[in-house]
């Protein structure tokens, strides 16, 4: 099996991304290295709760929208 079977093409915030295939969106926020609980994650147009991301796997094609959040004062 070649390297490119073995990825999943995504869409992540626009932009044309492949990723390992069987990755989760928790697996995905780490990849990018970003914390779980500093972001809110759309797949698909659909919300993904937090609780979820561990548990919700990418699929080939997937519509991923990430929004970071940042603190200030």
């Amino acid at each position: 099996m070649s390297e490119l079977a073995e990825r999943l093409k995504l869409t992540v915030n626009g932009e044309a991304r492949r990723v390992p295939a069987g990755l989760t969106v928790a697996g995905l926020l780490a990849e990018i290295g970003l914390a779980e609980r500093k972001v809110a994650v759309e797949r698909n147009l659909e919300i993904v709760p937090r609780s979820q991301y561990a548990t919700t796997a990418l699929a080939e094609g997937d519509a991923i929208e990430i929004v970071h959040f940042i603190g200030g004062g």
